[in-house]
């Protein structure tokens, strides 16, 4: 594992960036600051290695950043309604910070926090970062560990642990964007993807779930078959329009609770790159991009607008603390939170 200075953060704490690579070429390089994937070099068809994930440059670019560029999402990924949730008959109130609602844990989430790094192995990266009790609102003192590993078989697994003293709830996930033709090179428009869910949740104006679960037969949400994610992008559906494009969860099928599932496969024609997406997590959320507006300039100069890249977000629920149907996110004292994700690449 190689390992380098990454800047200085703004309270004066040095950040590190940390290289994982196996003999095939697959190289992922992580911060601690976030724990985010700054840079992921997948091979084409020919062998030919191109960074595929959205990024910065330097620390100060992540220090600044409003997409949450592949960042560790924590305490509580995706959207709490109202910025408000109720646990044991307490009510806590979390920081709204997109419109009405409380977003990817809130003003000063996991992904704005300097993690302890830790070298399991050559080409594994444990992750951890203490969160106080109250921080962000949310109760208890959460310990969360991320091992980011990149394997032999062009993988990078990503296994998440929490524990808390009080009780709390947890959802963590990573947020890269992926551009398989390489970051910065246009929309992925053409990116075909296959998500083995036969089910989605239907949002509100807010992009909260409505508390249903709606098949995705006959809709533009129906991925079982590979589909370009441009194709139906702008249909006549109240879904698309409310979201500007795709920014749902989809429910993969799973015979087993701790199974691990191929939820997702996406496929780059002009490359022939493939990225499959293997989850623990109850759910995934397909998010189109479609707020970045230009404004976040990336690796190498490179400006980021609206839909040059997608995120694969495994994760439980939106909402789930205010919604009593969906898989509870409650992680109580003795207990243990684990999940793991693996982003999987290979060549057609």
């Amino acid at each position: 594992m190689a390992r380098k200075p990454f800047g200085t953060t703004r309270d004066g704490r040095p950040a590190r960036l940390f290289t994982l690579a196996n003999q095939n070429g697959l190289q992922a390089a992580i911060t601690d600051y976030g724990g985010a994937i700054v840079s992921l070099q997948a091979p084409d068809r020919a062998g030919k290695l191109a960074d595929v994930v959205l990024g910065y440059d330097s620390l100060a670019g992540y220090e600044a950043d409003k997409p949450y560029l592949g960042a560790i999402i924590g305490r509580f990924a995706n959207r709490i309604a109202h910025g408000r949730f109720t646990l044991h008959g307490i009510t806590y109130t979390l920081p709204r910070n997109n419109g009405e609602n409380s977003l990817h844990g809130g003003t000063t989430g996991f992904n704005k926090r300097l993690w302890t790094a830790k070298e399991v192995s050559g080409n594994s990266l444990e992750l951890t970062y203490l969160s106080p009790d109250g921080e962000e609102g949310y109760p208890g003192e959460l310990s969360a560990t991320v091992v980011y590993t990149v394997t032999g078989q062009n993988e990078l697994r990503m296994d998440y642990s929490a524990t808390t003293n009080k009780n709390t709830i947890v959802n963590l996930t990573n947020h890269s964007y992926f551009n398989l033709a390489g970051q910065g090179e246009g929309d992925i428009l053409k990116h075909e993807v296959t998500i083995h869910a036969r089910h989605f949740i239907p949002v509100n104006a807010n992009l909260i779930p409505t508390g249903e679960i709606r098949s995705v037969q006959g809709t533009p949400l129906d991925f079982t078959e590979r589909t370009a994610i441009g194709a139906r992008i702008s249909a006549d559906d109240e879904q698309l329009k409310l979201a500007g494009g795709y920014d749902h969860n989809w429910i993969p099928g799973r015979e087993g609770d701790r199974a691990l599932v191929l939820a997702a496969e996406i496929y780059e024609p002009g490359s022939g790159r493939v990225l499959q997406v293997l989850t623990t997590q109850p759910g995934i959320q397909f998010y189109s991009g479609n707020f970045l507006d230009g404004s976040a300039h990336g690796k190498g100069g490179k400006v980021y607008r609206r839909r040059y890249g997608f995120c694969l977000e495994t994760q439980h629920y939106p909402d789930s603390p205010n919604q009593p149907n969906f898989p509870s996110t409650e992680l109580q004292p003795g207990q243990q939170y684990r999940e793991t994700t693996v982003f999987k690449f290979f060549a057609s």
